[in-house]
């Protein structure tokens, strides 16, 4: 039983429509699997499958339009902006059902995913479910990056980085909502880009408080929620989806780098309902090389700038070798779903992890910094 908004009345409550939206752009090796597994799901009320698709130079389109001759609840769409937020609003505009699913190219999902969606959707009275982000990797480097999400330093302490968290928290992995609910809120934020998950569960957040007293959005369907509280976002362990990382260095960097744009841009537009978080890695790096210019400026000083740059480097690869070596027993099961025979040895782990840890708050705190200098300097808002 989950403890805030409880579901009245269910047993006497019809299945609410299902869409599920999904960006895509040269998924040609994933896209199949992934709406085949959907289309595989025991929810009975699943009425479309929509692909935004950016332009992929594959052949991605060909597989979905295939598809969709196969099961006309396939759709493709195209999505000319390229970027994912821009193809869910294309999808929300499109789409019919009562919950709109996000869903991701670059993830698995349990044959049970659609089904506990809705449960905890219907269950926990919030606008917006879904499960943790849980990494997996078919090469060292998605190892490594696998390894850094479960270290406070990888996740900052996220909920939804946490597989046995059941509650309320401020964003989640993907989402499923109630459609009309996103349609009010006219979708996602593409300037956040890609922040739009976090910044919308805010909009989320500030609707379930001004809306308390609103009739359910799901009135279309019979249903009754108990809004028992303000919390708009609910993250249950039953939902289970797993997300493949990036497989180089470089397309980790550009990734978090991107994260550090997008997380700017939510500040701004959130700046009176934001959660210090997200900037924490832009404010110990910015502090650090203050002090850093501070002690060559001022040389009496004697700041510990050698003894920082030590801790600096140092850190992500002690943090890297306490979290190798706590899921060394766990890592084939919970971790690794490539080649067995090809299991990355204890050290390539350890290595890989500490730069993912070392690239991942540098590369935020870089397009943080880049944003702002941008917004503050050069006037530019988005």
């Amino acid at each position: 039983m989950l403890e805030q908004g409880q579901y009245i009345n269910q047993s006497l409550c019809e299945r609410p429509s299902i869409s599920i939206a999904i960006p895509a752009y040269n998924e040609a090796l994933h896209i199949e699997p992934i709406i085949k597994t959907f289309l595989s799901n025991t929810y009975e009320n699943l009425i479309e499958v929509i692909v935004a698709d950016g332009g992929s130079t594959d052949n991605t389109q060909d597989i979905v339009k295939k598809l969709s001759k196969e099961d006309s609840r396939i759709k493709l769409i195209d999505n000319p902006l390229k970027i994912q937020a821009a193809g869910l609003n294309l999808i929300l505009k499109e789409s019919k059902g009562d919950i709109f699913l996000r869903a991701d190219a670059h993830s698995d999902y349990a044959p049970d995913y659609i089904e506990k969606c809705v449960e905890a959707l219907l269950a926990s009275g919030a606008l917006n479910v879904g499960g943790a982000q849980r990494f997996v990797a078919k090469i060292p480097f998605q190892a490594g990056i696998a390894l850094a999400s479960r270290s406070p330093l990888g996740s900052g302490g996220a909920k939804y980085r946490d597989p046995n968290y059941n509650g309320y928290a401020e964003t989640v992995y993907l989402g499923c909502f109630w459609r009309k609910v996103l349609l009010e809120l006219s979708g996602y934020y593409i300037e956040a880009t890609p922040n739009e998950d976090s910044e919308l569960n805010l909009r989320l957040q500030a609707y379930a408080l001004h809306n308390s007293n609103l009739p359910n959005p799901s009135s279309d369907v019979n249903c009754q929620l108990a809004h028992q509280n303000s919390q708009a976002v609910y993250i249950s362990s039953k939902i289970r989806a797993w997300y493949y990382p990036r497989k180089d260095w470089q397309s980790l960097c550009i990734q978090y780098f991107r994260y550090g744009c997008g997380r700017y841009t939510t500040t701004i537009k959130h700046s009176n309902n934001l959660h210090i978080r997200g900037a924490i890695p832009f404010l110990v790096i910015s502090i650090s090389i203050l002090m850093l210019l501070v002690d060559l400026l001022f040389p009496n000083l004697k700041l510990p700038i050698e003894t920082l740059v030590l801790v600096g480097i140092l850190l992500p690869f002690l943090e890297s070798g306490r979290i190798t070596w706590k899921l060394r027993h766990v890592f084939k099961e919970e971790i690794w779903r490539g080649e067995e025979d090809k299991i990355p040895s204890f050290l390539s782990r350890w290595f890989c992890c500490a730069v993912a840890l070392l690239t991942m708050p540098i590369a935020h705190s870089s397009g943080y910094a880049y944003q702002l200098l941008r917004h503050k300097i050069f006037m530019v808002s988005g």
